[in-house]
Parts: C-alpha cells; sequence; structure tokens
C-alpha cells in the first residue's frame, strides 16, 4: 500500500487499522506533510504499530514504485489515460494471480491525497486504475476508506469468503416424535383453558400454531426449554406460592385479609354507601383527637387559668400578660401557674373609679391600680379621670 503525500497523520494511522485487518502489512509513505514518526498517526492506529513501525518513507513516487512489476492507481476521476479500469474486485483477482505465480517483484497499489488525489503524472506509472462503484454526485472516499476496501476484496479472496465463526451447533435437530408430543401436550393444555375456540375453528388455529414452530426448525434443547414453559405455566394454577390463579377459599381468605387491614374497614371492591357488619376502628391517636373535641367546654374563656410565663424564663419584650378583673376570676386560688396575687391588688380596685359601663378603670390593657400604667400607688391619675369625665359627657345615641 502507498500512500502518496498523506496530509493527515490521523488518515495514516486508520490506513494502517485497515492494512491489520485484512492481513496486510507492507506500508509505503511519500512526503507526509507533516513529517515521520507522526503521534496522531500512533494514537489512531489503535494496535496496529508494528505497521507504522516498520512503513518506508521516500521522497517521491518514482522511489517508491521502482521495484514493483504490477502497479495500480485508486482514483475517482477519470484522467483520459488509455489504461484498464477495474473494480476492485478484479484487481483482487489479478494481484491473487500474480502472487500464485511467483512474478518476479512485488504489486503495489497507490492512493492519492485527502484533498485531490493523484496527478495525471503519477497516475501515468500504473498499469491499471482501480475504481469504487460508488455515488457519482459524491465519489469522494476516504484515504482509510478505499485502503480498506480493497484489503477486503483481497482478504475475502484470498480466504475464499470464509466467515471467522459461526453459529455453534449447541444441540442436534428436534425430531419429528419430539415435537409431537410437545405439540399434543401444549394442545392439551390449551383445551383445559378454553383457548381453542370456536370449536369451528379449532383445527385452523392448530394447523397455524404447528406452522410457528415447524418454521423455525427447533433443537431439542429448545423442545425441551418449551415443554418446560407450558408445563410451569399449567402447573401455576395450584395456587399463588407458584404465581397461578387463586381457588375460590384462597379468594375469600385474601377478601378478608385486605378488609382487616385496610383503612375505614371497607373490603375490597366494596362500595362505601352499602352497610359493612364489621368496621375496623379507628387508631388510637384517632380516637384521644376525637375525644378532646367532643369534651365541652367548662366555662368561658374569662374564667379560664391565665397562663403565667415559665418560671426563670423571661418574658417576650413585645407581650404583656393580661390578668382579668377579680370578678371574672371568682374562685380561683390565690395561686396560678406559679404567680402570686398581690394583697392590694382587691383593694386598689376597690378604691379605684368606676367607668361607665360597669368596667374597673384601668382594669386592663397592662394599667396598674388606680388606672396609672406601671404605678403602684392607688390614687386615679388625672389622666383616667379626665378620660372618665369626657365619656359621661359624650350623649348616648
Amino acid at each position: 500500500m502507498i500512500l502518496v503525500e498523506p496530509q493527515l497523520g490521523e488518515n495514516i494511522g486508520m490506513a494502517a487499522r485497515a492494512m491489520g485487518n485484512f492481513a496486510l502489512s507492507r506500508l509505503r509513505i511519500v512526503n507526509p506533510r507533516d513529517g515521520w514518526p507522526n503521534i496522531a498517526a500512533q494514537r489512531a492506529a489503535a494496535g496496529a504499530d508494528q505497521i507504522l513501525e516498520s512503513a518506508e518513507l521516500f521522497d517521491t513516487v518514482e522511489q517508491a514504485v521502482a521495484d514493483l512489476t504490477l502497479l495500480f492507481a485508486t482514483t475517482a476521476r477519470a484522467h483520459d489515460q488509455a489504461k484498464p479500469v477495474v473494480a476492485p474486485s478484479d484487481a483482487a483477482v489479478e494481484i491473487a494471480a500474480h502472487v500464485a505465480n511467483r512474478v518476479a517483484g512485488g504489486v503495489g497499489i497507490m492512493f492519492g491525497r485527502e484533498r485531490y488525489g493523484l496527478q495525471n503524472e503519477e497516475v501515468a506509472l500504473a498499469n491499471r486504475i482501480i475504481t469504487f462503484p460508488v455515488n457519482p454526485g459524491f465519489a469522494s472516499l476516504n484515504l482509510a476508506q478505499a485502503v480498506l476496501l480493497i484489503g477486503y476484496e483481497w482478504f475475502k479472496l484470498s480466504t475464499g469468503g470464509a466467515l471467522p465463526f459461526a453459529m455453534p451447533e449447541r444441540s442436534e435437530p428436534a425430531s419429528q416424535h419430539q415435537m409431537q408430543a410437545f405439540f399434543d401436550n401444549l394442545v392439551r393444555e390449551l383445551d383445559r383453558v378454553e383457548f381453542l375456540r370456536p370449536p369451528e375453528k379449532r383445527e385452523t388455529m392448530l394447523v397455524n400454531m404447528r406452522n410457528i414452530f415447524t418454521r423455525m426448525d427447533p433443537t431439542k434443547q429448545d423442545m425441551h426449554t418449551l415443554h418446560g414453559v407450558v408445563m410451569a405455566i399449567a402447573e401455576g394454577r395450584k395456587g399463588p406460592a407458584k404465581g397461578g390463579v387463586l381457588d375460590g377459599e384462597q379468594a375469600t381468605r385474601l377478601r378478608a385479609l385486605l378488609a382487616e387491614h385496610r383503612p375505614g374497614g371497607f373490603a375490597v371492591g366494596q362500595r362505601r354507601n352499602r352497610p359493612w357488619a364489621g368496621p375496623v376502628a379507628a387508631p388510637e391517636p384517632d380516637r384521644r383527637r376525637a375525644d378532646a373535641v367532643a369534651v365541652p367546654d367548662p366555662g368561658p374563656p374569662l374564667r379560664r387559668a391565665v397562663q403565667a410565663p415559665d418560671p426563670g424564663r423571661p418574658p417576650h419584650p413585645g407581650l404583656r400578660l393580661l390578668r382579668a378583673p377579680d370578678r371574672d376570676r371568682a374562685g380561683q386560688p390565690d395561686r396560678v401557674g406559679g404567680d402570686r396575687r398581690r394583697p392590694r391588688r382587691a383593694a386598689n380596685l376597690a378604691r379605684g373609679p368606676r367607668l361607665p359601663g360597669g368596667r374597673d378603670a384601668g382594669g386592663g390593657c397592662g394599667a396598674g391600680p388606680g388606672g396609672r400604667v406601671g404605678a403602684a400607688g392607688g390614687e386615679p391619675s388625672a389622666t383616667a379621670v379626665g378620660w372618665a369625665k369626657a365619656r359621661s359627657a359624650v350623649p348616648t345615641i
């Protein structure tokens, strides 16, 4: 194989790989553009390093073909030269005859540059022209592809087209007796499940099924496997442990088990608008939640105990603990939630002014005794007294 001024190292490496696929080992390279050796060619060779290492390097085409007695030039263009034009297969026949006759000299095939192929002067050196039967509208081939096609035709002719491997014969063909025994067993199981119906189509269905198995040319091992499949499906009807169908009693027990563990007590397939004799009790958390909702409120909100802040924990700076007036907290102990009532609270409230409507002045909203916010004394403040007078002066509509 002679590569004339190849431009890319990758193409040289892939051409060497193609040569190795078809037992070709002699490679000649004429004036490669990127020099030699080429790391890109070694990477693209994918293991064909020996072919690259033994490649011969030449400066001109004349030097590369000087010792050859039969030379072919590959081209996709007609060079208008009076030379025989042959296909790769015909060239392989002529090369095989040349080698078999032990003609002095060797045989060479030239491949041109990736960009524009071989020049007319280079084609003139060849004895034959090889062209490929490709699409005339897109006839250009990659350099490695052209080498591969030539190598394929040569190797196929040299080996007689023998394939490197064939399907292994793991079992001998099944006999008619074995196939008939399998088919009889299959028909017997199909009759048990009433598959072959209607009766008037039974014979046609049997013929079609028999043709399915005879077309596949089964082996003895195939018949053993198919017989085991049919028997496994048939024996599966004995119970769910073998993947079969539940009988009546087993299905009833399964439905009862599902109904027992199903939330709400409804069995599988039962409609919810029908009465169910045995509802399942609600889970424990649900019963507690239902009891808490059903308990009536012991009293109005103001008569409930006021929650005090946790001992040793400062209250939130943006919140104030509100205490209901004394009359709303009648009957509660003096100590609620760790909070002790102040002894002067009742006396201060008693001396404080009464607001219209019977409400205690300053009894809420964080006001201290006597209406003074945060005050410790019992006298009402001027602001509280003025506000009370203003309220009493407003006419009632």
